[in-house]
């Protein structure tokens, strides 16, 4: 797991950010650009959620789509989270409290207990939600 000192640097990014982000043709491509100067957080589940749309939905081929995520989860500037039980269980936690669903709880429970302390998204059910916490720890979501 991630070191809570050093997280502060970091901005989670959701699967909606992701694929906007890496797709010059994507509608919402000019609005997260500037991410590209920053140093990132991500986890298995935006990665492949990020596969799914890059291929199925914006017509990427499968290979481009797996070198180019592949190619963010190495960069050493970014930082990939690993998924434990205790994201599980948080995630579950966060579900309830917050009527969410199990995709979204999973991330948010990702990056609460990393402590990474900011999240951006395009999606307008958790921007209204404004932050989420769990214990000591609080997550604020923003749109980009």
């Amino acid at each position: 797991m991630a070191h809570s000192r050093g997280n502060k640097r970091y901005l989670g990014i959701d699967t909606s950010v992701l694929v906007a982000y890496l797709d010059y043709d994507h509608p919402h491509h000019q609005q997260v650009e500037k991410l590209r100067q920053r140093a990132v957080a991500i986890n298995p589940t935006i990665i492949h959620e990020a596969y799914h749309s890059l291929v199925f939905k914006m017509k990427w081929d499968p290979n481009e789509a797996k070198a180019t995520l592949r190619e963010l989860i190495t960069d050493k500037n970014n930082l990939f989270l690993n998924q434990t039980m205790q994201t599980t269980r948080v995630g579950l936690l966060l579900a309830v409290k917050y009527s969410l669903g199990g995709r979204d709880a999973l991330i948010l429970a990702n990056l609460l207990i990393s402590n990474i302390p900011n999240i951006v998204t395009f999606d307008q059910g958790l921007i209204k939600l404004k932050s989420v916490s769990h214990g000591n720890r609080v997550l604020k979501i923003q749109s980009p």
